[in-house]
């Protein structure tokens, strides 16, 4: 063999090692993308409707990449049953608990699996446990609430026109307020009075607060009635005399009242007289008997004191009378 085919072989051994380090490199690569060379856990979860998704696309955890989807199968009636392989380093943080849900890798991306977390409190999960699914809102979902939003969006603009052209024929209350100045200005009036109203009601308020202000002055009359016991119990002194005073009035009434009822009786001599006139007559003939018999009386005793036989008796009672007068003198 000369040096030429030497050369030959050796550039064709040189190539061939090349292409053998490239061909385990782009191994490891696509491995370590894959997760092929870490210690993983299988988990699974079941949709109704995957959207689309692939085995080999990616499983996220709080936004890091700790997975593939290892199958995608039928089981059931109309369900997929999603196997994933799961690092073995992130397991220590999903729980069994945790939602499993399809998302997109950005706005158009692939389909990927989101893992959410669960509570804390749930046991962490295990090779071959079942997660959860939870359900993916669809294109045609989206498109459905769009329309009926749209549809509802086009009857509330129909509406506010239709409330607009009512207006501006002055139908309602607001459109009355815009076509008829009448209104508008005693609207305005009432506003105005609303107005000075709650300036007034503001103005009390504050003299009410000055007012409470000077009632608990200290020293004053609310304060000593407050917290002055002798104050106190003097004011509930009078208090009592005051009500003494008033049953007293009351008794006076009461028998004033009875009085009065007497005097419209005829069963005493004040309501005959007031009352009974026949009975008035008798008494005021007898009061005018009564007179004229004490005028006939005196006159009588002054006969007596001229009588011969007791004239002497009378003289010597006048002297004795006259006697006692100048003793006191």
């Amino acid at each position: 063999m000369d040096a030429s085919e030497n050369r030959r072989a050796i550039t064709v051994g040189i190539f061939v090692l090349l292409g053998v380090v490239v061909f385990v490199i782009g191994i490891l690569t696509l491995g370590g993308q894959n997760k092929s060379f870490v210690k993983s856990i299988h988990i699974s979860s079941i949709f109704s409707d995957v959207s689309g998704l692939k085995k080999g696309n990616n499983v996220w955890f709080s936004g890091v990449k700790v997975g593939v989807i290892k199958s995608i199968r039928f089981t059931g009636n109309s369900q997929v049953d999603v196997d994933m392989s799961i690092e073995a380093s992130s397991q220590q943080y999903i729980h069994r608990n945790a939602g499993v849900r399809i998302s997109s890798d950005g706005l158009i991306g692939n389909k990927i699996i989101v893992i959410d977390g669960g509570s804390p409190q749930a046991p962490i999960v295990q090779d071959g446990d079942v997660l959860q699914s939870e359900k993916l809102l669809s294109t045609d979902d989206i498109m459905k609430t769009l329309q009926q939003n749209n549809q509802n969006l086009l009857a509330i603009t129909t509406d506010f026109k239709t409330l607009g052209h009512q207006i501006l024929a002055g139908k309602g209350t607001v459109g009355a307020l815009l076509a008829d100045s009448t209104m508008a200005v005693q609207l305005r009036a009432a506003m105005r009075n609303l107005q000075m109203a709650t300036q007034s009601a503001s103005l009390m308020a504050v003299q009410l607060n000055r007012f409470s202000n000077r009632m608990n002055t200290k020293g004053g009359l609310a304060d000593k009635l407050l917290t002055d016991t002798v104050a106190f119990n003097r004011i509930q002194e009078s208090v009592a005399k005051l009500k003494e005073a008033a049953n007293n009035a009351t008794i006076l009434t009461n028998n004033l009242n009875k009085a009065s009822n007497k005097l419209n009786s005829t069963d005493n001599i004040m309501g005959v007289l007031l009352n009974d006139p026949t009975g008035a007559a008798k008494v005021q003939s007898t009061l005018n008997n009564l007179q004229q018999s004490s005028v006939k009386l005196n006159d009588d005793l002054e006969a007596v004191q001229h009588n011969f036989l007791l004239k002497g008796f009378f003289k010597k009672r006048e002297k004795a009378k006259q006697d006692s007068l100048k003793a006191k003198m």
